[in-house]
């Protein structure tokens, strides 16, 4: 179930919002653990079982974990739940590479991706490896546990939320006015940026993915519109997740912080899926060694890092070199790079930054390294394109103001106006009454270009 779809904005998240505030305290995770197996199984029906097991896994593994305070128990839980999310993502991509290399014929299981299994073994695995830890106190509730691992606000495209983030909340959590006003608004920003924004790039995206009209302008729109899509569409789905779980009374931590201002590529990912970037630093990086023992093994480090990110984000040879690629470059920042990025004008600094991630980005989206080859070599008039021609023309015209918006939201611009207007008491006051018209503004335009458009999932779900 989307997000965005009329189905979940009009019918289940009403009737959830609704039974979830009637009942009791001591039933309110049974609602939203009812609620999110309701979720997950509108859209994966029998991948819920695959879910539900490996939870019980992980409770199951974690109660003897904090018994007998084994590691060979962690690494057995750990072992079940890598190997799981192996056999249902990676098992084609080995079949497919092995037939390739060995001349051989075997045929693919064509195992579809269950939604979000990256997402929430992650979050299994943190838990797990904390209670090993004695980071967090091991979860004597199957339902309190089950409701952490499949809350539906964060289950199928993150956050990554950790178990300690909301450990406390699990059991005693605030219901207020002002966290459910918190929770709606930071849900309606979410909804806008991708149905407004990051859809209508996807639309731009697409007509350049299907015609053979293309020029060398045409290729650079569609690298910054690619790069600006995937910014706002998996930003949103973190700014809905953190308003849902906000109405639900939970703090998740933010996921996103302006990434495209920053003046560096180590910058770029602390302010990127932060999430997902700090669950790789904690839990590989640091106990590999981190930058503890030797520039070598620090290289060493960052390289495994980097091709398991890689690697997470999907079982394609894209991915491997995307992650690959930007392991290599955050190296070369730390050995020499840095000290000379940091002598560059701010303008400069962020130039460099915007054109490897957008370099990045097409061989993140591309079918194949083929594809993502010619697209970058497009950039530069190697595909023997024109400069100009009359298609790409129309498109500027028809998406420029799109364009402009999105990128003006990328950055902090708009944030900072208002909270300087905020500063003055009357303007703030006519803030707070404008900001519920404009949220029912948003509600109505985003329904009725939902109910004109259709089925437009998120970019991160394939992951």
């Amino acid at each position: 179930m989307l997000f965005t779809s009329i189905s979940f904005l009009y019918y289940f998240l009403p009737i959830t919002i609704i039974l979830y505030f009637i009942v009791p305290k001591k039933i309110k995770n049974f609602i939203l653990f009812i609620a999110s197996m309701l979720f997950y199984f509108y859209g994966e029906p029998k991948y819920i079982y695959l879910m539900l097991t490996e939870i019980l896994i992980a409770y199951i593994g974690a109660i003897l974990i904090d018994k007998y305070k084994k590691k060979g128990i962690l690494i057995a839980t750990i072992f079940i739940h890598i190997g799981l999310l192996c056999i249902f993502k990676y098992t084609d991509f080995i079949i497919e590479n092995t037939n390739n290399i060995f001349n051989l014929k075997i045929p693919t299981l064509r195992i579809i991706l269950p939604i979000g299994i990256s997402f929430y073994t992650f979050q299994i695995l943190s838990y797990i490896i904390d209670v090993y830890k004695g980071k967090v106190s091991v979860q004597k509730s199957f339902l309190k546990l089950a409701t952490y691992v499949s809350l539906f606000p964060q289950l199928i495209a993150g956050p990554i939320v950790r178990y300690e983030t909301i450990e406390k909340e699990l059991d005693n959590r605030k219901h207020n006015f002002e966290n459910f006003a918190y929770g709606v608004r930071r849900f309606s920003i979410g909804i806008a940026k991708k149905v407004l924004i990051a859809n209508m790039l996807g639309e731009l995206c697409n007509y350049f993915i299907g015609t053979d009209e293309k020029s060398i302008m045409f290729y650079w729109i569609f690298g910054i519109s690619y790069t600006l899509q995937i910014y706002f569409d998996f930003s949103a789905y973190s700014d809905m997740a953190i308003g849902l779980g906000r109405i639900f009374g939970f703090h998740f931590l933010e996921n996103f912080n302006y990434p495209y201002i920053s003046k560096s590529i180590t910058e770029f990912w602390r302010r990127w899926h932060i999430s997902l970037s700090s669950w790789f630093r904690d839990y590989i990086y640091i106990p590999l060694g981190g930058n503890r023992e030797g520039i070598k093994k620090q290289i060493r480090n960052i390289l495994i890092v980097w091709l398991l990110t890689g690697i997470w984000h999907g079982a394609s040879w894209n991915f491997v070199v995307w992650g690959l690629m930007f392991g290599i470059i955050l190296i070369i920042e730390k050995l020499f790079l840095g000290k000379y990025i940091e002598k560059w004008p701010n303008i400069i600094k962020r130039i460099y930054v915007l054109f490897i991630v957008m370099i990045s980005f097409i061989i993140f989206n591309a079918k194949n390294m083929k594809e993502a080859f010619s697209n970058i070599i497009g950039l530069f008039g190697a595909n023997e394109k024109t400069f100009i021609n009359n298609y790409t023309i129309y498109y500027l015209k028809s998406y420029l103001v799109v364009i402009i918006i999105a990128i003006i939201g990328a950055t902090p611009i708009s944030k900072n106006i208002i909270q300087k207007l905020r500063k003055n008491e009357k303007l703030n006051k006519i803030i707070n009454i404008i900001e519920p018209i404009y949220i029912l503004i948003i509600l109505i335009v985003t329904t009725a270009y939902l109910v004109d458009n259709s089925y437009n999932p998120f970019l991160y779900f394939r992951f």
